[in-house]
């Protein structure tokens, strides 16, 4: 009896929804693997550190994020919704400040991260004001739900927000802005806003960025823009696609290299992988560290290993959904959908791309790539979906918490 009640007791500290919570676990340990054997990559190839070295800032991060994690569910999911309109403008200030004196990333004319005053280490301030601006529009659309909005507030309040943080990032980061409209947009809708606002938003972003890129392409107005990058990934994946005998050039082989490593390691993996650490191909893979890393895994781990990791992401997603749809209070039901719709999009991404099913893009694989602000948000992000689940009732082998009044769920204003 005692044994089964300090087993319960152990599990109650994983505040939250304990399949979820042994998934991320799960997924956690295993980016161990592929991380330690591709940041081979940055020590022999790029020259910065030690394999070592990274693996223990990789775990680092691991464990700080699951902290991360845990301390959120100490905070009431209300109270973040409360802050983010003041963290949401704190971050804004950061993108203004980084787009002056931001780092650049190797050689481009990308200014994404600032490092912090008197410390070694630095952060993509875009990805916390992506985590703001969803947690602010959750929070915004639950409590004007009751009423019609007027117009003015809709674009001061909705519609600004969104192409404020858009356009600070798109400049140097478009796969990232382009995902924060994607993301806003589906927020709007699962938050009921009128279909007439949203439509009209979405017809005024496209004409806006059909603008933006023109002036881009044909002017010197907009300096320093990464447009033309953009721009000659989408014509070299177009010709992969439609005229593949093209690729033979030596032009669009210099263009095409990361995603022919990609393929090639995904390739040499077969059914059953090479084995941990074996990857013949992470020295010649750039980024496999981080926004390649799948093509890592496949290589080592084959098919099975990937279908492995892909099974633990389906049912991370999966077990969102389901505290979504459990939770009775509309803030906490639209939040949940909103942080899983963040993570889904992320993980779709860097797959497509290491597959070759859309042009190349830098976005990290989630809980997996090596890399510190990225991982954490998504820690973050999951930590607020605990804390929602940590307020449901459901069955006891679900490992759910004590049900609150409904009054008390809904107290964000």
């Amino acid at each position: 009896m005692n044994e089964q009640y300090t087993g319960e007791s152990k599990l109650e500290y994983l505040k939250g929804d304990k399949v979820l919570w042994i998934t991320i676990i799960l997924i956690s340990a295993f980016s161990i693997f592929p991380v330690y054997s591709a940041s081979s990559n940055l020590e022999y190839i790029v020259n910065t550190g030690t394999t070592t070295g990274h693996l223990m800032k990789h775990m680092f991060f691991v464990v700080l994020g699951l902290a991360v994690m845990r301390a959120v569910g100490f905070v009431k999911y209300e109270h973040i919704g409360k802050l983010s309109a003041i963290l949401l403008g704190f971050s804004i200030l950061l993108l203004v400040i980084t787009m002056f004196s931001g780092q650049q990333i190797d050689g481009a004319s990308a200014s994404r991260w600032l490092r912090i005053p008197g410390t070694p280490f630095s952060f993509q301030p875009s990805s916390f004001a992506y985590l703001m601006l969803i947690i602010y529009l959750c929070r915004y659309l639950t409590k004007k739900i009751n009423r019609e909005r007027l117009p003015i507030e809709n674009i001061i309040y909705i519609f600004g927000p969104i192409l404020v943080v858009f356009l600070l990032v798109a400049k140097d980061n478009g796969s990232t802005a382009l995902m924060i409209m994607m993301v806003s947009i589906a927020v709007l809708i699962i938050g009921q806003l009128n279909w007439k606002y949203v439509a009209g938003f979405i017809s005024a972003a496209f004409i806006a960025g059909a603008m933006f890129i023109i002036v881009a392409l044909n002017t010197n107005m907009i300096g320093g823009n990464r447009v033309h990058t953009w721009m000659s990934r989408i014509e070299t994946f177009t010709t992969a696609k439609t005229k593949p005998s093209e690729i033979e050039s030596e032009e669009m082989k210099a263009k095409n290299y990361q995603v022919m490593q990609a393929k090639a390691a995904i390739v040499h993996g077969g059914i059953t992988g090479m084995g941990p650490g074996k990857s013949a191909l992470k020295q010649m893979l750039p980024q496999s560290a981080s926004d390649f890393i799948f093509a890592i895994i496949v290589e080592e781990y084959g098919f099975i290993g990937a279908f492995f990791l892909i099974t633990l992401y389906l049912i991370m997603i999966i077990r969102i959904v389901m505290i979504a749809s459990k939770m009775p209070a509309f803030f906490g039901s639209l939040l949940v959908l909103a942080m899983g719709l963040m993570i889904f999009v992320q993980l779709a991404v860097n797959i497509a791309v290491a597959v070759n099913l859309i042009p190349v893009t830098g976005q990290p694989l989630p809980l997996i790539s090596y890399g510190g602000t990225s991982m954490l948000v998504t820690y973050f992000q999951l930590g607020i979906v605990l804390n929602v689940s940590s307020r449901i009732q459901v069955y006891d082998e679900e490992g759910m918490g004590k049900k609150q009044s409904i009054e008390e769920i809904n107290d964000i204003a």
